[in-house]
């Protein structure tokens, strides 16, 4: 239905890969957003100067969609991508540990990064080689198994938690391992770990992740910041208007929105065949951000074990920034005590800081930075009763946890579900009026 109006909701990465694809097929695309800024969780602001990302994003050499959506805005040239795995850990009072994946197609790969991991120890490194391999073999058995109840199962003692699991599991599925579901777990084992082994490749934006999504936007239709979706007109069970600072007449719409928003804009989301929002889980991710007048201390980024600080990425010389993942408990602490916490932190680890304190504390915060569905609990796909409607984020269910990738995903399918659905009502116009 070539040069049909479709309005998407939502400026995300999600609603932004959908506006994207929609006019590819040929579609006027129109986008709704109510934050001043394009990206939704991959947005940025300025700072005192500096670029500042509403939360530290990365990704993975199996992040296929991403990278795609990252080359057709030739933007490749603003994201790293790692050679190969390589990841430095940081213990207090142990030192520190760089695991470096080797040459060995996969699974052999990891067999360097494994042996050299001092810190789980000989029996630490066997219980997660066990539990690695175990990933590959199973499916989805024990679907309303949670992560730590799979971890359980499998052996996996303190060692191999605090060194391992936790360090990569946490941030990857922002959720504590006991809320985490094993499906999910798994499903981040067998893709990125046992995939190919550049797919465990970590990844980064070199400036501002916002770049991208303002690239996207560029490229999207016509986007109206600080204009959100607040009504739909459906007659006939279809939908042919958007309630948006005015109506608009459209022919179909993508509701690119998060969970408790997409849930107020439809009223009763199951009459309309959206399921199980209700069960979805906000999860928080803090960032704090410090500044030190010290020169570079060539760390590029690195976990932390033992901490509440997952990871810490050195955005530029003596620009430090710490991910805290799942952070329910930190989320509403005051700026100042998150600083506090933080640089404490560091000094557990990087001697460099013990000496100095930081000039400058920036924290950025998410109360719902992704949203995670309980084990058992299923997610709702693109499709709606409305036969013109579809839905699209992160946190739908695109066989991926809440990641970037699944954003882009979710904005793809929902717009290609819409085409579909739309093709055949043309169509049907066309034989009409012959």
């Amino acid at each position: 239905m070539a040069g049909a109006r479709v309005a998407v909701a939502g400026a995300g990465l999600a609603g932004l890969a959908a506006s994207l694809e929609l006019r590819r097929l040929g579609f006027e695309v129109e986008v709704f957003e109510r934050s001043r800024l394009v990206g939704g969780k991959a947005a940025s602001f300025e700072a005192g100067g500096a670029g500042v990302d509403t939360g530290q994003h990365v990704f993975l050499g199996c992040f296929d969609e991403w990278l795609a959506m990252a080359r057709e805005l030739g933007m490749l040239d603003e994201l790293h991508l790692q050679d190969r795995f390589e990841v430095r850990l940081l213990a207090p009072g142990r030192g520190s540990v760089r695991l470096r994946a080797g040459r060995l197609p996969s699974p052999g790969h990891l067999l360097p990064a494994l042996i050299g991991h001092r810190f789980l120890g000989w029996s630490g490194r066997l219980q997660v080689a066990r539990a690695l391999l175990a990933a590959r073999r199973e499916g989805n058995q024990r679907p309303e198994e949670s992560l730590a109840g799979w971890l359980d199962r499998h052996g996996q003692g303190r060692a191999a938690r605090e060194a391992f699991w936790e360090p990569f599991m946490v941030p990857a599925l922002n959720a504590p391992l006991e809320e985490a579901p094993a499906a999910d777990g798994r499903f981040v084992i067998t893709t990125a770990f046992l995939g190919p082994a550049s797919a465990s490749r970590i990844g980064w934006t070199r400036g501002p992740l916002g770049r991208v999504a303002e690239a996207a936007a560029q490229r999207a239709g016509g986007v109206h910041l600080r204009t959100p979706v607040t009504a739909l007109e459906i007659e006939r069970g279809r939908l042919v208007a958007v309630e948006a600072g005015g109506r608009h007449a459209v022919d179909g719409a993508v509701l690119a929105l998060p969970p408790d928003t997409l849930a107020r804009l439809l009223e009763d989301p199951g009459r309309l065949g959206v399921h199980g929002l209700e069960r979805l889980r906000p999860q928080p991710i803090v960032d704090v951000h410090l500044w030190y007048d010290e020169k570079s201390l060539e760390l590029g980024f690195a976990a932390l074990l033992g901490s509440p600080v997952q990871w810490v990425f050195e955005k530029e010389p003596g620009h430090l920034c710490c991910s805290l993942s799942a952070a329910a408990e930190l989320v509403g602490r005051p700026q100042e005590e998150l600083g506090e916490l933080c640089h404490r932190e560091l000094c557990r680890v990087l001697e460099p800081l013990r000496t100095v304190r930081p000039r400058r504390t920036l924290v950025t915060r998410d109360p719902q930075a992704t949203y995670v569905a309980p084990p058992g609990a299923t997610r709702a796909g693109p499709g709606t009763v409305v036969p013109n409607l579809t839905i699209a984020g992160a946190w739908t269910d695109t066989g991926w946890p809440a990641t970037m990738e699944s954003a882009v995903r979710s904005g793809k399918t929902a717009a290609r579900v819409l085409a579909e659905r739309l093709a055949p009502a043309a169509s049907r116009e066309g034989e009409l009026v012959a």
